[in-house]
């Protein structure tokens, strides 16, 4: 609950991230499946919102981590490094969770 040490803090941000990630996770697994109902009414010509949204993201996820990877040089080697990480990877993965509930409202 009051993380005093680095590896504390570290810890805390990671399972931030792990719940971060899981709620990323539920969320695109919703609006797969949405997409997936529209892909299956929509016919040949109008079908290939799953595979957009699988490649968007695809792309999203590398983007995330090189950014997060990135953020992380500004203490490259010490402590603190992975608290930077998870919490970048945290901060993203809400962002992204947000981006696709607005995806799924809109269908």
């Amino acid at each position: 609950d009051s993380p005093m040490t680095q590896a504390e803090m570290n810890i805390c941000a990671s399972r931030d991230y792990e719940t971060a990630d899981a709620e990323l996770n539920t969320q695109y697994q919703s609006v797969r499946k949405v997409l997936a109902e529209r892909d299956s009414s929509a016919g040949e010509d109008g079908a290939g919102a799953v595979k957009a949204l699988l490649a968007a993201q695809r792309a999203w996820i590398a983007y995330r981590d090189a950014n997060c990877e990135a953020v992380g040089f500004q203490a490259r080697g010490g402590s603190m490094e992975p608290l930077l990480v998870s919490s970048c990877l945290a901060y993203m993965s809400r962002k992204r969770t947000e981006e696709l509930r607005s995806l799924s409202e809109g269908f």
